[in-house]
């Protein structure tokens, strides 16, 4: 199960988040999001765990949950939605 972490501190590093997660069950992956321009963390990211039942638990376990002076948000991440891209030309054709 794909998780959503929101509300993190911008110290924490992916290391920080697996092993938060960790303490819930097996964590197949952690990734921070980050901005390409300042090259720092935006404040959340996400945790793949291969458990539906730790996730839950992890879940349930961390939303609220106080990390680094910041109360989590975790909730299963929902899948991406498309967005239409533009041609960013403006002009008439």
């Amino acid at each position: 199960m794909n998780i959503y972490v929101g509300n993190l501190s911008y110290g924490i590093t992916e290391e920080d988040l697996r092993a938060l997660f960790a303490e819930f069950g097996d964590v197949s992956s952690a990734k921070l999001i980050i901005d390409r321009e300042t090259n720092r963390s935006k404040g959340f990211g996400f945790v793949e765990m291969s458990s539906n039942d730790a996730a839950n638990k992890a879940i349930d376990e961390l939303n609220g949950r106080e990390v680094s002076g910041r109360a989590l948000r975790v909730n299963e991440a929902r899948p991406r939605e498309e967005r239409p891209r533009h041609g960013g030309g403006g002009g008439r054709y």
